[in-house]
């Protein structure tokens, strides 16, 4: 249904760049361009904030930032050709990591489309196996319409949620244009519905929940808004709790279910496997027997994609994730589980010795052959500076490696599934912006910074006060490390230089220091939050071996992403 909005006599650009407002939209980061120029300026006009950023990708990048940390739509403005093609692959990163983000697109004016325009090219084709939704409008009259509806599906209606494209020429964002089409309730906000669970459904995960010993509950970003009734489930079960980077901060640390330390040891002695809103992607060996050999799985999830994918579940409940946690946990009632709480006990207890071990270990790692600290020494200082509500972001190869199980961050980005190097210093942008109050810190590798380091200058002058931290070992480090261990030591292409980056910051008018010795860095950090934006420059060896170098990541094994996992699926189809 639809209304129209008689009052309407707005111009393209207007209507849309009201719509965004009204939705509670203050922010769209973008790139200039003239085919956009109509909508940048009614943006501005009407009250909005443009973020400009150096490169679509990055633009892209912070608003996807925006979403994770806000949970809202987070919005970007490109130009058109170029501007699109530019932004593919932070929109492909958006789609793997199912962040709402809109992103809206110029095009080429109507009457010259076909011709051979400036710019011109295919972007709906491009754009349609990496998005929710890539409509392109032709009438104006429809602008309304088609922005609610895109919204909406990025929001997840009618599935995950994810990055969408609006397509605009640039001749209908000058057209004037009344009785303009809107939805009916006028809002996106109330058209993401949640899903009752089916009772029979729920009747049999009861039954099946509380008929074994050794359950593990694993979250994905599904779970966000599950919190409490995460938290209730494991309390009256007794189960245990993986997260991952999606779902990172549901569950405290200090809870008794929290065993991420020794992750493979709960991963294989399951005998239940509860996945909340989670694909079984690669970092769960999607789900095979090779990594599970003794575990039933039982599947919680309010789409198909987190349903159904990979391995299915013996049970699988098609609800909303909070509603079936409470749901389970009303239907059981009194009864008593049967999880063994002396294993469970035993892996909690193992979970904080490993813990316990490596906090010790970031304190006191010796340096390099070349005399340069260990990244544990960095990630150390860091660690001892952020708080519970600290946001921390995490990009690279080694360093990301590292600081995945070294920062115990409730809110922590990084680059994801999709493995997007590039992502540190547009996300961290964004979240400061979003979230002006909070401490934000990006630890990023030199190679990550080399994609998107003249976001410094946006940061500098948009007023984001968040600190970058660049471990700077010179190279593309874990791809080194497996030319030396697989490859006979012949090292191609993963040398840089320990290029100067604090002075790169200075230049751009930041506060910058380049450490060597990690005593220096309490004082550093404290010196660059007083004056952030501000980037330390610290340098590492070369020499640290990470874990996912360690654990066979970055030799790419043929059946499973882990050598011990691989190991183990080869072992099973010899079995077979």
């Amino acid at each position: 249904m639809a209304r129209g909005n008689d009052n309407s006599s707005d111009v393209g650009a207007e209507v849309i760049a009201k719509i965004l407002l009204s939705l509670g939209i203050e922010r769209v980061y973008g790139l200039q361009g003239g085919h956009i120029q109509p909508i940048w300026d009614a943006i501005t006009r009407f009250g909005g904030i443009m973020v400009d950023a150096r490169d679509e990708r990055a633009a892209v990048h912070m608003a996807h930032g925006e979403a994770e940390v806000t949970g809202k739509i987070g919005v970007a403005l490109v130009t058109a050709g170029p501007g699109v093609t530019n932004a593919v692959t932070a929109i492909a990163n958006a789609d793997k990591a199912r962040a709402p983000v809109l992103v809206i697109g110029g095009a080429v004016p109507r009457p010259q489309a076909g011709s051979g325009a400036l710019q011109e090219f295919p972007q709906i084709d491009l754009m349609r196996p990496i998005t929710r939704a890539a409509v392109s409008i032709w009438n104006a009259r429809r602008l309304s319409f088609e922005l609610h509806a895109v919204l909406s599906r990025a929001a997840g209606e009618g599935g995950v949620p994810g990055p969408v494209f609006f397509e605009v020429p640039t001749d209908v964002l000058r057209e004037r244009t009344s009785n303009n089409l809107i939805p009916e309730d006028g809002s996106i906000l109330t058209t993401v519905r949640d899903q009752p669970a089916d009772p029979r459904s729920i009747a049999r995960a009861v039954d099946i929940l509380w008929g074994v010993s050794r359950p593990v509950v694993i979250t994905g970003r599904g779970a966000r808004s599950s919190t409490v009734s995460l938290n209730n489930l494991l309390n009256v079960t007794g189960a245990l709790y993986l997260d991952t980077q999606e779902s990172r901060g549901l569950v405290a640390e200090e809870h008794p279910s929290v065993v991420s330390a020794v992750r493979g040891t709960v991963m294989r002695e399951a005998d239940l496997v509860v996945t909340i809103g989670r694909k079984l992607d690669y970092q769960l060996g999607y789900g095979s027997r090779a990594v599970f050999p003794n575990a039933r799985f039982l599947r919680i999830a309010d789409n198909i994609d987190e349903l159904r994918d990979g391995r299915r579940g013996e049970i699988e409940v098609f609800a909303t994730p909070n509603l079936a946690c409470d749901a389970i946990v009303e239907v059981a009632g009194n009864r008593e589980s049967k999880t063994d709480r002396a294993w469970a006990k035993n892996m909690r207890a193992k979970h904080l010795e490993r813990s316990t071990k490596l906090v010790e270990k970031m304190a006191t790692e010796k340096p390099g052959a070349d005399g340069l600290m260990h990244p544990y020494r960095l990630l150390a200082a860091v660690r001892n500076w952020i708080d519970d509500d600290s946001i921390v972001i995490a990009d690279g190869g080694d360093i990301l490696s590292f600081a995945r199980i070294c920062l115990p961050a409730r809110t922590y980005l990084d680059a994801g599934v999709f493995g997007c190097l590039g992502v540190g210093i547009p996300f961290a942008v964004a979240a400061s912006l979003a979230c002006p109050s909070r401490k934000v810190i990006g630890i990023i590798g030199d190679g990550a910074f080399g994609f998107n380091g003249m976001e410094l200058d946006t940061a500098l002058r948009h007023g984001a006060r968040a600190v970058f931290v660049i471990a700077n070992n010179g190279g593309w480090n874990i791809e080194r490390i497996d030319q030396i261990q697989n490859y006979g030591g012949r090292i191609q292409g993963s040398e840089l230089r320990f290029s100067n980056y604090a002075a790169m910051a200075r230049s751009l008018g930041l506060y910058a220091e380049r450490i060597y010795d990690p005593g220096k860095l309490p004082s550093a950090l404290t010196r660059a939050f007083d004056r952030a934006p501000a980037l330390l420059d610290v340098l590492v060896t070369r020499d640290a071996v990470s874990p996912d170098a360690v654990s066979g990541l970055a030799s790419v094994p043929d059946f499973q992403p882990l050598t011990s996992w691989d190991n183990a699926e080869r072992a099973r189809f010899e079995e077979n």
